[in-house]
């Protein structure tokens, strides 16, 4: 199945890659200087960075991450990022966000 490629944030698209109710894989693509606004969800969250280079953080926690790195954020955790360089990010939510479909 091919999910649609939605605005989300400004200057920043979403596709749903794949999703069942405990699992969901999603591919955000970012603009240079494009922000990921700082907010919480309760779903473990793990991201990969496909290509580019992000600024993010995590609760009170700042990481510098480029193509190949990750980071998991914790349920219910504070968390956003800068775009300092345009790229993708491929995440990963357990369970579903239902709110993403």
């Amino acid at each position: 199945m091919t999910y649609p490629v939605v605005p989300a944030d400004p200057g920043v698209t979403r596709q749903v890659l794949a999703e069942n109710a405990d699992l969901m894989v999603v591919a955000f693509r970012f603009e240079a200087a494009a922000e990921g606004t700082l907010h919480h969800h309760p779903h473990v969250q793990s991201t990969y960075v496909e290509a580019g280079r992000f600024t993010f953080t995590v609760g009170d926690v700042t990481h510098d991450l480029g193509k190949g790195d990750s980071v998991v954020i914790p349920s219910g955790v504070r968390h956003g990022c800068l775009c300092t360089e345009a790229g993708t990010l491929i995440d990963t939510f357990a369970p579903r966000r239902d709110d993403f479909l």
